[in-house]
């Protein structure tokens, strides 16, 4: 997977690439926490991300949580079957997704 950080501000977008699952989830998980200091606008950018596991998902659902005290996170350019694992497991009630 492929992480492209771009900040303007305090505004964060993390685009993903590939795949987010088993593997690759610690290496989003270390740059959001890494990369969050100042930070109080995050934006999850899916554009390219192929899959999604229940390992990426918990990594998202840290991320949220770790935004709710800071500010607002919300999830972009989510491809159908993105978007149907959030709709399965719940987390489009949980996160923004715009």
């Amino acid at each position: 997977m492929k992480i492209i950080k771009t900040r303007n501000g305090n505004s964060l977008t993390l685009e993903l690439q590939g795949r987010l699952d088993t593997l690759t989830s610690p290496e989003l998980e270390a740059v959001i926490n890494t990369v969050l200091d100042g930070v109080n606008e995050l934006t999850i950018d899916c554009r390219y991300l192929e899959y999604i596991s229940s390992a990426g998902l918990r990594v998202m659902l840290c991320a949220e949580k770790k935004m709710n005290d800071k500010g607002a996170m919300k999830v972009v350019n989510v491809n159908d079957m993105v978007n149907e694992i959030f709709e399965i497991t719940g987390f489009s009630e949980i996160l923004t997704i715009e």
